[in-house]
């Protein structure tokens, strides 16, 4: 399929700048692929549409260092810090990444003084860094945040539970490729960066004997749960790294209910969005949410697609 197909026009001022407050105000548009249908509703309205027996799956990957100019800083580099603190660049991974030992090690201070790696097209900076977190953020090594995971609360995910919406977390460290448009003329052409992710054991048993739905929260997990699948609606605990590619045409094994950001023209997140659910039902809900002033992106508004 040819990358055109994946285009379409986002005003720039509709890029949201600063996260909803509080974090599940955000709008979210319903999206039912049995009947087309369309629903504007606010975040904090999910629990309408689980129930119980459903698994909600968050990703509870945090983010890591990247630095700049990274040319300029091969293995080895020493970079003196202020406070009598240096950090060597370890090594040099995919996309850009650097592995940063800080000496002396000394995480208040990295907290302190780093500054958040937020995405390109966000222009303000944070009051608050934990606002660029999910509040069940845990495992360090991602480039960015998982950001529909960013909408929940723990009140929200704590009504979840009470109405017996079972919660697993599995984990995938985001890359750069987040935020790189396609690569060729052709979608198929792509080539994917490798992201390390984790299903523990807990978690694919969770999984495995769901009743209900399996929603995945994002992108992220939907790769993670493909990447583990060993047949339907099951997946088997893993470690490793996946290079998964989902397009059109793609079988879905794990997952079948998708909460998702708006996402950028031409990227491979719009794709498997639209391998989901449909190019032509996703461009139709995006043409609408451009039209209602929907926020997009990272800190934008989110989706719900059953």
């Amino acid at each position: 399929m040819e990358s055109v197909l994946f285009d379409y026009e986002l005003p720039e001022e509709l890029i949201a700048q600063e996260p909803a407050e509080p974090r599940d105000a955000s709008r979210l548009l319903v999206v039912h692929r049995d009947t087309d249908e369309l629903e504007h509703r606010h975040f904090y309205d999910l629990p309408e549409y689980l129930k119980a027996g459903d698994t909600l799956v968050l990703n509870d990957t945090r983010w890591q260092a990247l630095v700049r100019p990274g040319r300029r800083l091969p293995e080895g580099s020493l970079i003196l810090l202020n406070e009598g603190h240096t950090a060597q660049i370890e090594a040099r991974l995919e996309g850009g990444v650097r592995l940063v030992r800080f000496v002396p090690p000394d995480d208040a201070w990295l907290q302190q003084m780093g500054q958040l790696p937020l995405p390109p097209y966000i222009h303000r900076a944070l009051a608050d860094p934990e606002r660029y977190q999910t509040v069940f953020a845990r495992e360090p090594g991602s480039a960015a945040a998982p950001t529909a995971g960013l909408h929940f609360t723990p009140a929200l995910l704590e009504k979840l539970r009470a109405q017996g919406v079972q919660i697993v977390t599995v984990t995938l460290h985001v890359s750069l490729d987040t935020f790189r448009p396609l690569q060729s003329a052709q979608v198929e052409e792509h080539k994917m960066h490798g992201e390390w992710f984790t299903v523990s054991p807990e978690a694919a048993a969770v999984i495995n004997n769901t009743r209900g739905h399996i929603v995945a929260v994002g992108t992220t997990c939907v790769r993670t749960l493909e990447s583990a699948a060993v047949g339907r609606r099951r997946v088997q605990p893993m470690t490793g790294e996946t290079r998964l590619y989902i397009t059109p045409g793609y079988e879905f094994q794990v997952v079948d209910t998708l909460i998702t950001n708006f996402h950028a023209p031409r990227t491979t997140v719009l794709v498997l969005v639209c391998a989901f659910a449909g190019r032509e039902r996703i461009l139709r809900a995006y043409q609408e949410a451009v039209r209602l002033r929907y926020r997009f992106l990272s800190f934008g508004d989110a989706m719900l697609i059953l």
